[in-house]
């Protein structure tokens, strides 16, 4: 792992203004700190924010989604308290929209499809997997996807996700028991060492403005997905 001063050096920032920043996570960096105590993104961006505006003392960064540390991609935090608080407000009123590319395994049935399932988190294993409907603290799932391309010699299928809930592992378990688990995701019973998943639309309305606002983030076969480069040239 990098050392936090290469990572701030390298931190790629697709938008910035005084009440919020977009920037794209790499993957296998945790979002926020974790056992491991490696370098995490709240970290590396309050450093970048604390050196670039000279700021004193203890650096405001507020935490508005999460990504899963294999997973890269776009991300925003709050550099306010009011700007948090407007976008969680967001994310409770489903304004706040994600979009995925996924690599998965095998041939879909239709082209585009909607997904929906009740999830059980198990802590133990920090895995979650599909459940009855009444099952003790099961929760909701309902994702959409879109099939971009399908490789007949590798049996992989590139996929676009758009998430309408937010829970533990959703696109990884969903896609899963289903029989298209994501490339890479050895949690989930698939081959390959590198997840093929990636944070790649995030759609908002900006906490002060009130205008709306996309960001994209591309994920760059040669870096992201080296293993899949190929089939990843469709984007």
């Amino acid at each position: 792992m990098e050392d936090g001063k290469n990572n701030m050096e390298n931190l790629k920032v697709i938008y910035e203004d005084n009440h919020i920043i977009v920037v794209e996570k790499p993957a296998n960096i945790p979002s926020q700190q974790d056992k491991t105590n490696d370098i995490d993104m709240i970290t590396i961006i309050k450093k970048y924010l604390k050196e670039k505006y000279s700021k004193p003392g203890e650096v405001y960064l507020g935490l508005i989604h999460r990504l899963d540390r294999p997973t890269g991609g776009v991300m925003c935090f709050a550099k306010t308290s009011k700007a948090a608080a407007r976008l969680s407000e967001q994310i409770r009123n489903k304004d706040f929209e994600k979009t995925y590319l996924a690599i998965a395994n095998g041939k879909f049935e239709s082209e585009t499809g909607a997904y929906e399932d009740y999830l059980l988190k198990i802590e133990r294993t920090n895995t979650s997997k599909v459940v009855e409907k009444n099952k003790k603290n099961a929760k909701y799932a309902k994702l959409e996807y879109e099939v971009l391309k399908y490789n007949s010699n590798t049996n992989l299928s590139v996929i676009k996700v758009k998430l309408d809930t937010g829970r533990h592992h959703q696109i990884r378990v969903q896609l899963a028991s289903r029989n298209h688990s994501i490339y890479g995701d050895q949690k989930y019973g698939s081959r390959g060492k590198q997840l093929a998943l990636w944070a790649y639309t995030l759609k908002l309305i900006h906490p002060i403005s009130k205008k709306g606002m996309i960001f994209k983030s591309i994920p760059e076969p040669e870096k992201n997905f080296s293993e899949l480069k190929d089939i990843m040239s469709i984007l």
